[in-house]
């Protein structure tokens, strides 16, 4: 039913093979879209975030242990932040 197709990358132009059994694990799985990025240029993309600069940190002191600690929000003066490591102490009791 399948066959290779041979298809353009839309990242370096170069040429990749969409295999037969990729389109059936495609069918398989509702994807409607052809792949348009070649295997190097998806995982470059993946490993780079699709080129998004890197998430903003803000210095924060622990409410727990008053250590000193970077969260990625804004904190909030009336809401306690917390280190990692006290993040996950604090979950792991509310479970």
């Amino acid at each position: 039913m399948f066959q290779d197709k041979t298809l353009l990358c839309a990242d370096c132009g170069r040429e990749f093979t969409f295999t037969a059994g990729e389109q059936e694990f495609y069918h398989e799985k509702g994807f409607e879209n052809e792949p348009k990025r070649c295997r190097e240029c998806r995982v470059n993309r993946r490993n780079n975030h699709g080129g998004k600069a890197p998430r903003e940190m803000y210095t924060a002191i622990c409410a727990r242990c008053s250590a000193e600690t970077q969260v990625p929000f804004k904190p909030v003066e009336d809401r306690p932040v917390y280190c990692l490591e006290c993040f996950q102490e604090v979950k792991s009791s509310a479970i």
